[in-house]
């Protein structure tokens, strides 16, 4: 081998060993505080353990015991419901401020800042004020309502018919951000060109929405869809700091379940089964929305 291939070889490896130390603390964070304890609950989820006692291996007996448990049906329902209300909705909104915004209006700038705030806004911040807006009692909502001469004012969190509702709409606001975002960088990549031959073609602004917009933005939906869809299902800190999870389990999620069992209940095992039945959900309902992107894609 001549002198040349050496040296090149002994580059290769060090800008190789160079690469890899740049890896090293990612890869050890992953191994240590991910991929371990999700081994770990797998395992943990057939046993019975409440975090002091002896680990007492019990099969799949967690797994039979949430077949007929009430608190994890009621937590399903509601979790489902969520992501039902949350997840179109989020969305929705989030492409008509994008296009807003790509157009070119007034005050864009100042507008686009305004509606992304909220996502990094604190959680606590934003429960606070919230729970100000909706106070049943003294909140401006219910006193605009009551000014149009509505006398059945919602109970918003209070009210276990309207509090699943009302934390929706919160989540609904501090998400829309981040999505219109993800959106309005989709919208960029559209080539003006196509707009201008529909223009010629005569297409108005609701058929090239439908036509154009939306078919060009379908890998982009494809995305945010299973993005929104797992952080519905992992909704966690607007319970928790809106409702605790009720008016009694109005608002009892599966995450909020499982913080619950494992946490104040001291069951990890019974937890560590919940957490992975909730995996297999979010699993299903990617691969659903998998199959009908791809679906409406090759139709």
């Amino acid at each position: 081998m001549s002198k040349n291939n050496k040296k090149n070889t002994t580059l290769k490896k060090r800008n190789r060993l160079v690469g890899y130390s740049f890896l090293l603390p990612n890869i050890l964070g992953f191994l240590a505080f991910i991929f371990l304890p999700v081994i770990a609950s797998f395992l943990m989820s057939f046993t019975s353990w409440n975090g002091f006692g002896k680990i007492e291996f019990i099969g799949l007996e967690n797994y039979v015991r949430l077949i007929g448990d009430t608190d994890f049906k009621i937590s399903l329902v509601n979790t489902v419901l969520f992501t039902l209300i949350s997840v179109p909705v989020t969305l929705f909104l989030s492409i008509l401020i994008a296009v807003a915004i790509n157009k070119g209006m007034r005050f864009v700038k100042v507008f686009r800042t305004a509606v992304f705030l909220p996502y990094v806004t604190s959680t606590i911040a934003v429960a606070a004020v919230w729970q100000l807006i909706f106070n049943p009692t003294a909140g401006p909502v219910n006193g605009f309502l009551s000014n149009l001469g509505i006398e059945n004012l919602p109970g918003w969190f209070a009210s276990p018919d309207w509090a699943l509702v009302s934390v929706s709409i919160v989540y609904i606001w501090h998400s829309v951000g981040y999505y219109m975002i993800i959106f309005l960088a989709g919208l960029q990549g559209i080539s003006d060109d196509v707009y201008e031959a529909a223009n010629i073609d005569g297409a108005g602004p609701i058929t090239k929405f439908f036509k154009i917009t939306l078919p060009m933005l379908s890998p982009i939906m494809f995305f945010t869809s299973i993005i929104a869809i797992i952080n519905s299902f992992k909704v966690f800190d607007f319970i928790y700091a809106l409702t605790g999870g009720g008016p009694g389990r109005s608002t009892q999620v599966l995450v909020y379940d499982i913080y619950t069992t494992a946490f104040k209940e001291y069951e990890y095992g019974y937890a560590s089964a919940m957490a992975y039945v909730l995996f297999i959900l979010i699993l299903i309902f990617a691969l659903l929305n998998y199959l009908g992107q791809r679906k409406s894609l090759n139709a």
